[in-house]
């Protein structure tokens, strides 16, 4: 089984989708209990919601579940909201708060540090190349990360979340000329919510890539799958007319942040655009 899928593009943009993916090897999915094996925490359909919307970019998607390790967490394991409610590198519990594992069957330090190994290594050296080689061509790099959550999960967060939340690290993941380009849309977008830097300020992926410093810049995406999704709960099935309205935006954002490339290049060079 590989453990991520590639799309080499040409486009300066690259989609990161690291939580899409539903794979889960034999002898884990056994040591889930009931809740564990309903994978309710993936990013529903997210890699379908953003296929053909930008021609030529370039995307990495896990094909391994976050329930076996997640890939957009700091290897070493440190928190990206301390302080609050979160799940981990290998979550112990869902989104909710229940537990995922059964009794006695947690992952162990061993079980981890093989998974990063087997898992978590391999798709962010995937990643890392991509952007190496789409830096090589371009001079700089726009790192799009793709993520969606239910709407609405007391255990992580007060109230409903807004359809679409930029996360950028407090502006510090990439140029600002690329928050305001997202921001753009969604002020235009009849309809929907959306926010910067509000509860969810980009994840171990946006902030560890994110140096706009040597041309490689940063933003996630996280959006509520209410905008996109028939319901949020099991089966979590498609909506392709919610989509479709959506998609529209989406398109919109993944546009203007291509057609920046060439303006961030000129900064970098210290050449006003």
């Amino acid at each position: 089984m590989s453990v991520f899928e590639i799309r080499r593009g040409t486009s300066p943009v690259i989609l990161g989708l690291p939580h899409t993916g539903t794979d889960v090897p034999p002898e884990i999915r056994d040591r889930l209990n009931d809740n564990g094996k309903l994978l309710a925490d993936t990013d529903w359909h997210i890699h379908r919601l953003y296929e053909g919307l930008l021609d030529d970019a370039s995307a990495v998607r896990a094909t391994f579940h976050r329930y076996v390790i997640d890939a957009n967490r700091d290897p070493a394991g440190v928190s990206l909201y301390p302080g609050q409610n979160t799940t981990g590198l290998v979550p112990e519990t869902d989104f909710d708060g229940k537990p995922i594992w059964r009794d006695g069957a947690s992952p162990t330090e061993a079980d981890i540090a093989m998974r990063l190994d087997r898992f978590h290594a391999p798709y962010h050296a995937a990643l890392l190349a991509e952007i190496e080689r789409v830096k090589a061509i371009h001079g700089v790099v726009i790192l799009y990360d793709c993520h969606s959550i239910r709407s609405h999960i007391p255990f992580l967060f007060e109230g409903r979340l807004p359809d679409f939340n930029i996360g950028t690290d407090g502006g510090r993941t990439c140029d600002r000329r690329i928050e305001d380009a997202a921001l753009a849309t969604v002020a235009s977008a009849t309809g929907f919510t959306g926010i910067l830097n509000g509860r969810f300020k980009g994840g171990w992926t946006t902030r560890h890539y994110g140096r706009p410093e040597t041309g490689v810049h940063a933003i996630q995406m996280e959006l509520a799958q209410s905008t996109h999704l028939a319901a949020e709960e099991p089966p979590f099935a498609y909506d392709p007319e919610k989509a479709d309205r959506l998609r529209v935006h989406l398109k919109d954002i993944l546009t203007r942040l291509e057609r920046l490339a060439p303006e961030l290049k000129k900064s970098l060079a210290g050449v006003e655009p």
